[in-house]
C-alpha cells in the first residue's frame, strides 16, 4: 500500500473512531508498527490529526476550547442530535455524556427548556451553562486530557447514586453480535455506570460504526434502549437492529 494510500485509511479511522491505536492499525493495514510511527507522525505535523502515546485521536475530538471546524460527519451528527432532542421533555432529569455528538445535541437544547442535565464532558457542561432553563451538574472525577470527559472511581460512584430519566451516549463501535464496544477500558466502566443509572438509555452513532467491535465490552445491544442514526429507521443498513429488543430512530 503506498503512502497517501495508508494516510487516507489512518485518517478515517481516526476520524470514524474519534481514537486509534498504532498497533490495531498497523494491523489492519498489514505494516510495521515503525512505518505506523512515520505516518502518524507527518500526519501530526501536518494538522491532519493529534499523536498521542500509542496512538492518534481526531482533532475534532480533543480541541474544544475552540469553534471546531474538524468534526467528522458533521450534518450527520447534527440529524442524530435533532431525532435525540425530541425525546427530551420539560421535567426530565437525563445525562448528556461526551465526545462530538453529544456535544451537538447540548447546542440544541432550547434555551427555555426547564430540565436538569448532568454530564461527565466539561464541553458538555460549558455548552449546557449558556441555557437559561437548564440545571446542570458536572459529574467530577479525573479528566481525560484527551477527551475532556471524567473517567475513575469517583465519577462511577457518583453516577450510581443517580437515577436519569433519559442517558444519551456515543460509542467508538457496535455491532448486532458484540454488542458496545471501545479499546478505552476506563471509558467502558463510567459508560456501564451510565446505563446501570438510567431508566432509558439512548445511542447516538452514524452508521459507519455500525458492524465494528473493539476489545473492551461496554454492554449488548440489547441493553440500549434506543439506537439513533442520521439513515431512515426503515433503511435496510438498520435490518438486522430492527430484530432486536431495541426502539430505532
Amino acid at each position: 500500500m503506498l503512502k497517501e494510500e495508508r494516510h487516507r485509511v489512518i485518517i478515517n479511522e481516526v476520524e470514524l473512531h474519534n481514537r486509534i491505536l498504532l498497533s490495531d492499525i498497523a494491523e489492519q493495514i498489514g505494516v510495521s508498527m515503525d512505518t505506523i510511527r512515520r505516518d502518524v507522525k507527518e500526519l501530526d505535523a501536518d494538522k491532519q490529526l493529534k499523536k498521542v502515546h500509542g496512538g492518534a485521536i481526531a482533532l475534532g475530538f480533543t480541541n474544544y476550547a475552540t469553534e471546531n471546524k474538524n468534526i467528522y460527519a458533521l450534518e450527520d451528527k447534527i440529524k442524530i442530535a435533532t431525532k435525540a432532542l425530541s425525546l427530551i421533555n420539560t421535567g426530565n432529569t437525563i445525562l448528556i455524556h461526551g465526545g462530538t455528538t453529544c456535544l451537538e445535541l447540548a447546542k440544541l437544547i432550547p434555551n427555555k427548556l426547564e430540565i436538569t442535565c448532568f454530564t461527565t464532558s466539561l464541553a458538555v457542561a460549558l455548552e449546557l451553562l449558556t441555557k437559561k432553563g437548564v440545571d446542570v451538574f458536572f459529574i467530577g472525577g479525573r479528566l481525560s486530557k484527551d477527551s475532556q470527559i471524567s473517567i475513575g472511581a469517583n465519577a462511577i460512584h457518583q453516577l450510581l447514586d443517580i437515577t436519569f430519566d433519559y442517558s444519551f451516549i456515543g460509542t467508538g463501535y457496535v455491532d448486532i453480535n458484540y454488542g458496545l464496544t471501545e479499546f478505552d477500558l476506563e471509558s467502558v466502566q463510567v459508560k456501564k455506570a451510565i446505563i446501570k443509572s438510567s431508566k432509558k438509555t439512548v445511542l447516538l452513532s452514524i452508521s459507519e460504526k455500525l458492524n465494528s467491535k473493539h476489545r473492551y465490552k461496554t454492554c449488548e445491544i440489547n441493553a440500549i434502549n434506543t439506537m439513533i442514526t442520521e439513515l431512515d429507521p426503515d433503511d435496510m443498513l438498520l435490518e438486522n437492529f430492527r430484530k432486536q429488543d431495541i426502539r430505532l430512530l
